[in-house]
């Protein structure tokens, strides 16, 4: 495990406090969920643009019932 040390306002903390208070957390429980939360939007957001690029190296596509298709679903 490895500590970081983090500098806020102090309206910026009494913001998360309120925030942290409406979620049954604690301030640091409320620090720590915000940050996990922005790395997985920021793995999504990666994940989405490697996924256009892709798309835009071959743009075809196919229609809801072709996929159902392909899927079994029909």
């Amino acid at each position: 495990m490895v500590e970081v040390t983090v500098t806020f306002t102090e309206g910026a903390v009494e913001l998360m406090k309120g925030f942290a208070a409406e979620k049954g957390l604690t301030l640091l429980e409320y620090v720590k969920q915000a940050v996990l939360d922005r790395l997985e939007d920021d793995e999504d957001i990666r994940d989405a643009d490697a996924a256009y690029a892709e798309y835009l190296k071959n743009p075809v596509t196919i229609s809801h019932e072709e996929l159902k298709r392909e899927l079994g679903l029909l």
